[in-house]
């Protein structure tokens, strides 16, 4: 079940538009930050595309249809890799442009990034720190009470 404080106050739930979109430039930050872990197997630009979107949309320059198709290309993306950082890091990806949609999706895109993290045998600890360091005051109880369990 979704947890009800990420729902939009324009589908009735209490997320103002300013967190909504420091939401999704958070998770764009967080996906960014693993995307060489795509790079680095594919010369695919979906998941960054899908990322510029996810920023995009959050200055207002993009439409929410337009960030569910880049998320959509970025996961399909991520079909198309083997290497395990390089699959979380395209999700990453795909989970910030589709904050645009569903709030929510900003944790997938940090957890994704764990993932990929994870996968590169790098230190998830040292990811999380810096995701943290990178929370907006504005989401950063918001984010830290609603994130996905550390355990990958």
């Amino acid at each position: 079940m979704r947890d009800s404080r990420f729902v939009a106050e324009h589908r009735g739930g209490p997320l103002g538009v300013t967190e909504h979109r420091l939401l999704a430039l958070w998770a764009a930050d967080c996906a960014e930050h693993v995307l060489p872990a795509f790079a680095a197997h594919s010369d695919d630009a979906r998941p960054t595309l899908a990322v510029s979107v996810a920023r995009a949309w959050a200055r207002g320059e993009s439409s929410v249809g337009h960030a569910q198709k880049a998320s959509v290309a970025a996961h399909a993306a991520a079909r198309g890799v083997r290497e395990g950082a390089a699959i979380a890091a395209a999700r990453a990806a795909g989970h910030a442009a589709a904050t645009a949609h569903m709030a929510d999706h900003a944790l997938g895109a940090a957890y994704y990034a764990l993932k990929a993290v994870q996968s590169a045998k790098q230190s998830i600890d040292d990811e999380r720190a810096w995701q943290d360091e990178k929370l907006p005051a504005e989401i950063r109880e918001l984010v830290l009470s609603g994130r996905l369990p550390d355990t990958l």
